[in-house]
Formats: structure tokens, C-alpha cells, sequence
């Protein structure tokens, strides 16, 4: 069985579960969500592409609805002993296959909380969820409940965020070697993917981010590589991943000389990024930290070019995407508190100069001062041949 956590642990994250959801006067969950059955079960498969189900009663059952392809991966990968297969089959519905189970769990007329809110839940599933249920239990949306709790990771999830941070590190610094002048994108970005696969680590929940030239300013992974000219610049957005868990860095390097623009947003960046640390800390909310990063770089004139968020929880993801909530933008309540990991990124693209400039990196909090798991330096990185 290749489970990465102890049964301890595992024990620890269900009665966090139970409590949450006795709190919540809930019969049962209906986890939808790759990264909840990962994280409760240590549940490991790509196959949330299709309809799945896990059900957790309150008193402490667990039976997952699955495709037969997922039912040795299940039992090879979790703690999950009973395994439902639905069925292939001309019209047949794997949500009437979950009414079916509900019922034979004696769950008629309970009140059960679902995970809509998740890449593991697609409209047509969801539209068909409350067609089919609606009327035999009472329904609740708890898509937030199990992220919300993985938002505190424990002693063992750190151990592997640490893992994680110096695969990214390595994979910097290889990627690093790469850059000059005539440099290919795919090059780098192979050069970074063998440091992390060579170093036991997983695929990204989302893809590396690689832009030179106009394409610097881009957020997001694009199809299509190019050369680096002799004076250019390239953003890198990447994470070292361990086990599923993610640590994010962030950077856009000058190939030549930086120009005066480069410098001037670099030292906006930097300076943001230093005003973001001082809220990394109990006591303040993911809004703090976007209102933080906001005034610095206002300050610097920089509101046209910046983003209306400047980071995100990490943990334990699945594809499309390894961003895990809350998010730091305007107004998130949501609080800062000991024991999270928190990617911040300071984004500035100037589209009319095409100048960019990124500093990104990951840290854990604590009581007071967060922690950076990044051993890398926050100078402007230039390659100049």
C-alpha cells in the first residue's frame, strides 16, 4: 500500500473531519474533491476526470463510487477498504448508482453536505446531483470545509512542503544554468522538470509558467517555445512538488542588461514583497495581505501594472491547478494562522513598455515572523552571457 502518512495521521485528519461536520449537523459528506480524498484517505489517482464519489458518514464510514479502473488504484494507494464500482453502461447514471448506495448506508432524510465547488464536479454532475437527491436528503454546499482544514498542515505534511521547496530551489538553479543569449524556453523548462523528477518529486498541479521576450508578460502557460535574443527578459513561475504538496517561486530574469524600467519595477517588487512579511503573521486576514502589497506599489505608481491578487494557500494539489484557498485579495476575511504554507507574488507587467517583473516565493507562518522555505536571493537575477 502506498500510503506517504502514518495511520496516526490519518486518524488525526478524520476526527478533525467529524468534529467540523458535527458542528455542521451533518449525517455524511460527499467528497468530490481530489484533494479531500487525498488528504483524508491518502486516495492517489488522476481519475476525478470521471464521475467520483467518496462517502464519510459522521460515524465514521467511508465507501467510494468509482470507475473500475480506479479500483486497484484505490486499494493500492489509500486506507479506503470498501470500493463500489459504477458501471459503463449504455444510459446508466453513476449519480443513481450513488442514490442507490446512500440508501443501502441508511442515509434517506439525512442532511449531507457536498462538495460542488471542485474540478471533480462538473455542471452536468452537479445539475444531476440535485435532481436525483434533492428530494431524498437535505442538501448543503460544503465545499469549503475540507480545504479549509488542509489549510493547516501538520508536522508531516511540513516535512514534505520542505522537500518540495528545495526540489524548487534545485530546479531554479538548474534552470539558471540554461539562460543566455540563443537559449531555448523548452531546454529550460526540461532542465527544471529532470531536477524535480530526478529528485523523487511529482508533476505540478498546473503547468510551469515560461515567457521570454512580450510573452514575460504573460500569467499564465502558453503552448509554443522560442530562443532568447541577446538582450531579453524571461519570467518563471514553478513549483517544487513532493508528494503532491507544492512550494512556489517566482521570478522573471534579465538576459543582457536590465533596462531602467526593469530596475525601477524590480524595486517596487521588492519592496512590496517586504511589506507583505510583516502580515504573514496571526492576527491578520489574506485581505491584509493584499491591501499590503497594494500600498507599496501604488505607492510606486504601479497600480495600472499590477494584479488584483498577490497569492494563495499551497498544499496537497491535483491538476488543473495548484492553487489552494484562501487567496489574498481586497477584502478576504479569512485569517492568517500559524502553520500555513502561503505562496506571494508581486506581478507587474507594463504592457506599454513591455517591461515585466515578478518576485515570488513560499512561506510557512508561525507566531510571529513567517518563515521562508526559499534559499534562494531576492536580487534581481541577470544572465549576461
Amino acid at each position: 500500500m502506498a500510503l506517504h502518512f502514518d495511520s496516526t495521521e490519518f486518524e488525526t485528519r478524520f476526527d478533525r473531519l467529524k468534529k467540523r461536520m458535527a458542528e455542521q449537523k451533518l449525517d455524511a459528506m460527499l467528497l468530490f474533491a481530489q484533494e479531500s480524498m487525498y488528504w483524508l484517505t491518502g486516495y492517489d489517482t488522476f481519475g476525478f476526470c470521471f464521475f467520483q464519489c467518496l462517502v464519510v458518514t459522521a460515524d465514521g464510514k467511508m465507501v467510494l463510487l468509482t470507475r473500475s479502473a480506479d479500483e486497484r488504484q484505490a486499494s493500492h494507494t489509500s486506507n479506503i477498504t470498501d470500493v463500489r464500482v459504477w458501471v459503463d453502461r449504455g444510459e446508466a447514471s453513476p449519480v443513481k448508482q450513488l442514490k442507490d448506495l446512500l440508501f443501502d448506508m441508511d442515509l434517506l432524510g439525512s442532511r449531507l453536505g457536498i462538495e460542488y465547488d471542485t474540478h471533480g464536479m462538473t455542471g452536468k454532475i452537479g445539475i444531476e446531483i440535485l435532481e436525483t437527491l434533492n428530494s431524498f436528503a437535505d442538501l448543503s454546499d460544503e465545499s469549503r470545509l475540507i480545504p479549509m482544514l488542509r489549510a493547516l498542515k501538520s508536522p508531516a505534511e511540513i516535512t514534505y512542503i520542505r522537500k518540495a521547496a528545495e526540489l524548487g530551489d534545485d530546479a531554479y538553479d538548474a534552470a539558471l544554468a540554461e539562460i543566455r543569449p540563443g537559449a531555448d524556453e523548452g531546454r529550460i523548462l526540461a532542465a527544471m522538470q529532470n531536477v524535480i523528477f530526478e529528485g523523487g518529486g511529482d508533476y505540478p498541479g498546473n503547468e510551469f509558467i515560461i515567457g521570454s521576450g512580450r510573452d514575460a508578460l504573460l500569467c499564465r502557460h502558453k503552448s509554443g517555445r522560442r530562443q532568447l535574443s541577446e538582450t531579453d527578459q524571461i519570467t518563471l513561475e514553478w513549483a517544487g512538488v513532493y508528494r503532491h504538496y507544492h512550494a512556489a517561486l517566482m521570478r522573471t530574469v534579465i538576459v543582457g542588461r536590465p533596462t531602467a524600467r526593469h530596475e525601477e519595477m524590480y524595486h517596487a517588487a521588492r519592496e512590496a514583497l517586504a511589506a507583505v512579511e510583516k502580515t504573514l503573521s496571526p492576527g491578520h486576514t489574506f485581505g491584509d495581505i493584499f491591501d499590503a502589497h497594494a500600498a507599496a506599489l501604488d505607492a510606486r505608481q504601479m497600480m495600472p501594472h499590477r494584479l488584483n491578487a498577490c497569492g494563495y494557500s499551497l498544499g496537497a494539489r491535483f491538476t488543473p491547478s495548484w492553487m489552494d484557498p484562501p487567496m489574498a485579495y481586497k477584502g478576504n476575511p479569512a485569517k492568517v494562522e500559524p502553520n500555513m504554507t502561503i505562496f506571494v507574488h508581486m506581478i507587474l507587467m507594463d504592457s506599454q513598455s513591455e517591461t515585466a517583473m515578478t518576485l515570488g516565493q513560499t512561506y510557512l507562518t508561525g507566531g510571529s515572523a513567517p518563515e521562508c522555505l526559499s534559499r534562494l536571493p531576492l536580487d534581481l537575477p541577470v544572465k549576461s552571457g
